[in-house]
């Protein structure tokens, strides 16, 4: 084994206990310069609902596929929150509202890989070396990026969370602090309605058997997607306490140990089942994550306005609703882009539409922007890498159409 060097740190080690990982030391060391631009990056594990995210409240194909989850117009009351239009903010998310009044806050919609797969490992996995459809890649973008200095920017990142991503894996060394939420909740709950039905049907008639055998067939079915979405997670902790973790981040990378790449992720996105519409498993997730979102940025203080935050999912969620009032694998999305020099109060993209002529595979939300455009125009502007700097992040791509994000 090789010897280790150890650096001392004491602010960040100060800040909260951090997990020393990496393959040749504890923490990077920084490279004082003039450029202090950060960048934070968000992944919600298990495919967010994107449609009900950023509502197309416009189409009217998105109302017939989803009778019963589609978020409710602007117009109708605890309806979508009109952004510009065409689309609205899910109701969930009011905590992030002003950003997009202050011009901070946009979205780019039909976005993300350019891979077919409807595996969450395998849409995880790309998303996090940047290199859709290659499986051998074993290093993520982000710790690429850590080997680029341009302006000699410091070059330390951490990881919130209790397993190191791929995103973050390589050559350079990357530090890690535990998340509050180091436990998650089954989320196999028997509501009071079940529990009626139960006991209504709890006799030897022709009908209470046909319902025994029809709910046991069904509580197989449930704990085998229930197992799917957990999976799906790969641990990464639900929302519930992602305001603590946001702050504890934001204190890193305000403080004295100028942590300049973050990286978090959180669970509980793969809604196959009582999605819900306003109410639901979804809106419950969304709610802590906008209120963690709000915490962030207030915790960063004046350093949010030179830190980028991207939000994103390995892929979205197919257009109609299934039979369980929720949403299965699908393909666009959108990814959210939060900071101080954003270019907001927009959604970026070229917007495919839904009519079923221009749905991908006849199902889902089309892809029109490569994720790696999107990250690539914020690396490119925000923390001024070139051409051959984006090569070295996303080997294999050709960064050729930019999205003008940054102010």
């Amino acid at each position: 084994m090789k010897r280790r060097k150890i650096v001392q740190y004491g602010s960040l080690f100060a800040a909260a206990s951090l997990i020393s990982v990496g393959m040749n030391s504890w923490v990077v060391k920084a490279i004082a310069g003039s450029n202090n631009k950060k960048l934070i990056v968000i992944f919600l594990r298990g495919a967010i609902d994107g449609l009900n995210v950023v509502v197309p409240y416009r189409e009217s194909a998105y109302y017939e596929a989803r009778p019963t989850i589609a978020i409710p117009t602007p117009d109708d009351e605890g309806g979508a929150i009109d952004l510009d239009g065409r689309f609205g903010l899910n109701p969930a998310l009011i905590d992030i509202m002003p950003f997009w009044q202050q011009n901070n806050l946009a979205f780019i919609h039909a976005s993300g890989s350019t891979d077919p797969t409807r595996s969450h490992f395998e849409a995880q996995d790309y998303l996090e070396t940047g290199t859709p459809g290659v499986k051998s890649t074993t290093s993520g973008w982000m710790n690429r990026l850590l080997t680029i200095s341009p302006q000699n920017n410091p070059t330390r990142a951490v990881n919130v969370g209790n397993n190191m991503p791929l995103i973050l894996k390589g050559n350079m060394a990357v530090a890690n602090l535990n998340s509050a939420n180091a436990k998650r909740q089954l989320p196999i709950d028997r509501s009071a309605i079940n529990e009626a039905f139960d006991r209504l049907y709890s006799g030897q008639d022709a009908v209470s058997l046909a319902y025994q055998e029809g709910r046991k067939a069904r509580e197989i079915v449930m704990k085998e997607i229930n197992k799917e979405m957990m999976e799906a997670d790969r641990g990464a902790p639900t929302p519930i306490n992602f305001v603590k973790d946001a702050r504890r981040l934001a204190r890193l990378m305000a403080g004295d140990a100028k942590t300049q790449l973050g990286f978090m992720a959180l669970g509980g996105w793969d809604t196959h089942v009582n999605q819900g519409s306003t109410r639901g498993r979804l809106t419950r997730n969304l709610k802590p994550l906008g209120m963690g979102l709000a915490a962030l940025i207030k915790e960063l203080g004046s350093v949010y306005q030179d830190t980028a935050i991207v939000v994103m999912s390995e892929f979205g969620r197919t257009v109609a609703e299934n039979g369980n009032r929720g949403t299965d694998h699908g393909h666009g999305n959108a990814i959210w882009l939060l900071g101080g020099n954003i270019k907001g109060g927009k959604v970026y993209g070229e917007w495919p539409g839904l009519s079923e002529s221009a749905l991908y595979q006849g199902r889902d939300l089309a892809v029109t922007t490569d994720f790696r455009t999107a990250i690539a125009s914020v690396l490119s502007q925000h923390l001024q890498l070139s051409g051959s700097d984006l090569e070295n992040v996303f080997p294999g791509y050709s960064a050729n159409r930019l999205l003008p994000l940054i102010t």
